[in-house]
């Protein structure tokens, strides 16, 4: 479980990004969502180390983590993915695996990790992490290098930044596989209705300060200007 008390973020120059944000963020998939420039990157940035928070305090399993590095977070068992992961120019998928679990995996395991995100290990173990690859085949890459670490809060920032609709498409299948398999939370950043709609609650940030956070039934119809008495008709409209 991860807690944020009165969490502030103010830039260099003055503009404040995060205002006094009180989280209580438990095991399950939760989505955050809101507008432009609302603070949402900047939140799961603070939360993974990146920013150091302004003012506030920030306690994972009750530990305060508040200044601990995002290297030293990684330890204590907090993952992040970029909006644009980080290529590699010289570095295999299989050497990046391997890096990801201190090189204590198996080749058949990192098959199998391959196999999550639905590559073939065949075609990927041996590829470079450079321009030859997709963006959407780079954030199923960096999606099995967490599933490889088995981190227990993984946060996303925007994957589906950048990449195509059938990378998409096959994104939301790993993400809807990870959600059944993981033990712990996923947090994910995104704009996303598809996304939204998979998530069990949901966090709408808006000017710096969160205005809504609770179940996905709850908070998705209202985001989207319908009563909750017509959940079960918005499901149907974006479920498919």
């Amino acid at each position: 479980m991860l807690e944020l008390k009165n969490i502030s973020y103010i830039t260099e120059d003055g503009k404040d990004i995060l205002k006094n944000i009180d989280l209580r963020i438990e095991d399950g998939f939760v989505a955050v969502t809101g507008p432009n420039g609302g603070g949402k990157s900047t939140l799961a940035k603070v939360i993974a180390g990146i920013y150091k928070p302004s003012e506030g305090q920030i306690l994972y399993n009750g530990e305060d983590i508040t200044g601990l590095s995002i290297t030293e977070r990684a330890k204590k068992g907090i993952s992040f993915a970029f909006q644009q992961p980080v290529r590699f120019k010289g570095l295999k998928v299989k050497d990046l695996l391997n890096i990801a679990t201190g090189n204590t995996r198996k080749f058949a395991d990192c098959c199998d990790l391959l196999s999550e995100v639905g590559l073939c290990a065949r075609d990927y173990m041996d590829r470079e992490l450079d321009d030859s690859l997709s963006g959407g085949e780079m954030k199923r890459i960096e999606i099995a290098t967490i599933l490889a670490r088995q981190t227990s809060f993984n946060v996303f920032d925007e994957p589906e930044a950048g990449i195509d609709l059938w990378s998409f498409q096959n994104l939301i299948r790993v993400f809807e596989k990870m959600h059944e398999k993981t033990q712990g939370t996923i947090l994910i950043i995104s704009h996303q209705e598809k996304i939204l709609n998979i998530a069990d609650k949901i966090i709408y940030i808006k000017d710096g300060a969160v205005e809504k956070y609770g179940p996905k039934e709850e908070v998705l119809p209202l985001l989207l200007g319908l009563p909750v008495s017509e959940c079960r008709v918005l499901k149907e409209k974006i479920g498919g």
